[in-house]
């Protein structure tokens, strides 16, 4: 269903997918992952250059799972990298908390970037021209690539299959999901034949995936204490992929150390970091989305 230029490199939930168009000038790779992974990354995405030179490489947006892995692409590649307009601020200061970084108990190795990308550009990729849209929401400052001939949408963290990415609670939460919503609505008048999405499959039944989407926005528009809660599993589900394992005893220890955690309880729940580990721990598990062995704590999806 898509062009054989368009090679869609499907990953996990800790490293966004990559988009590799192949192109009869230039090739290009959409987004780069996440560092830990970083070595993964540049392993598959030689495997589909082959002999081929990368000649650029595109972010979406500037989270950690899909820039973390820029600089070491980079360095593989000697390919310059472009970011969406309203991200450049945040990489040339290197701010940690805006990109949910140290806030976050994320990682990402700080990479320069050579050139911008605007809502309403056109990039050339895969032998297509892409315009790029703004998709805030999840990030204010994100873009998705938009081919109108073949109706194909690279849609980044704006919309899964099921579901779309987390809109934090807090100052201007209300905005940010206003944001989403918006940028859901664009995604359904643009007809797309297909979605590329950041995480999991490409997808055609555009429409259900949208009102899933939206459904869960009305429910997060009527308690940000409920969208704060969810913030809290999805980072704590996010570390664990990316450290393996926590020892069940320390996970309090850690919320802690977490700048994200103790706003959060100090903001929305008052707890306390053992009764706050215990409570995301206990949901987290009945969700089936962290499993305990032998005194640690995993993610279900190791």
């Amino acid at each position: 269903m898509l062009p054989t230029s368009i090679n869609v490199i499907v990953r996990d939930w800790l490293n966004a997918n990559h988009i590799l168009f192949l192109g009869p000038e230039e090739n290009v790779l959409v987004d780069a992952g996440y560092v830990t992974h970083a070595d993964t990354t540049i392993r598959l995405v030689r495997e589909r250059l082959g002999d081929r030179p990368l000649h650029r490489l595109v972010n979406t947006h500037c989270h950690s799972d899909h820039m973390g892995g820029n600089a070491a692409v980079q360095r593989a590649f000697g390919c310059p990298i472009w970011i969406p307009e309203g991200e450049a601020p945040l990489i040339e200061t290197w701010d940690t908390r805006a990109l949910w970084i140290d806030y976050a108990g994320q990682r990402a190795e700080r990479f320069r970037f050579d050139a911008i990308v605007r809502p309403g550009d056109t990039l050339a990729m895969g032998g297509y021209d892409w315009k790029s849209i703004a998709a805030p929401g999840h990030d204010m400052g994100a873009l998705m690539f938009w081919n109108e001939p073949e109706r194909i949408l690279v849609s980044g963290d704006a919309l899964w299959q099921r579901g779309f990415g987390i809109v934090l609670p807090g100052e201007g939460w209300r905005e940010r999901l206003a944001a989403a919503r918006s940028t859901l609505e664009t995604i359904r008048s643009l007809g797309p034949r297909i979605v590329i999405p950041g995480h999991g499959a490409p997808f055609t039944e555009i429409d259900a995936s949208i009102d899933f989407c939206l459904g869960r926005i009305t429910a997060f528009e009527a308690d940000e204490t409920k969208l704060a809660r969810y913030i809290l599993k999805v980072m704590l589900s996010f570390a664990l992929m990316d450290v393996g394992s926590l020892e069940a005893a320390t996970l309090a220890d850690y919320l802690a150390t977490i700048p994200l955690y103790r706003e959060y309880d100090r903001t929305w729940f008052h707890l306390g970091y053992e009764e706050l580990a215990r409570q995301l721990f206990d949901d987290l598990a009945r969700s089936g989305a962290i499993v305990k062995r032998d005194g640690r704590i995993f993610p279900a999806a190791a």
